[in-house]
């Protein structure tokens, strides 16, 4: 599985044309106690740079954006009923959403872990 990053700090699990999405521990770290998660719907085509989801904390309110155009194929339920999961294990269990890639294209030009260290130190 390759993992990607957007400069709005969202990661990308690729894994065949499917895309597990979630923000980095960067992000998480900015935003502090996260106690609200608005996910997406299943069957719901987004485009790239679109805003997809809603995480709330204690400090503020901030979108996910789509990293790349498809439809959601499948959303983490875990994260409504306990957003503070965001918080804990921003890059592995509080995943958002998955979504079907449209355009593999679309890949280029995001940023490798390296490249995403860099881009926030």
């Amino acid at each position: 599985m390759t993992t990607l990053f957007t400069e709005d700090h969202e990661w990308l699990d690729i894994d065949g044309d499917v895309v597990t999405v979630g923000i980095t521990d960067y992000a998480q770290s900015q935003l502090g106690d996260v106690v609200f998660v608005e996910l997406p719907k299943v069957g719901r085509a987004l485009k790239k740079a679109e805003a997809a989801a809603v995480v709330e904390s204690v400090k503020a309110a901030s979108d996910v954006y789509a990293p790349i155009t498809g439809e959601v194929v499948e959303i983490n339920e875990a994260l409504a009923a306990e957003p503070a999961l965001v918080n804990s294990d921003a890059e592995s269990k509080a995943w958002f959403f998955k979504i079907k890639i449209a355009d593999k294209s679309e890949l280029d030009g995001l940023m490798d872990a390296e490249a995403y260290k860099t881009h926030t130190a």
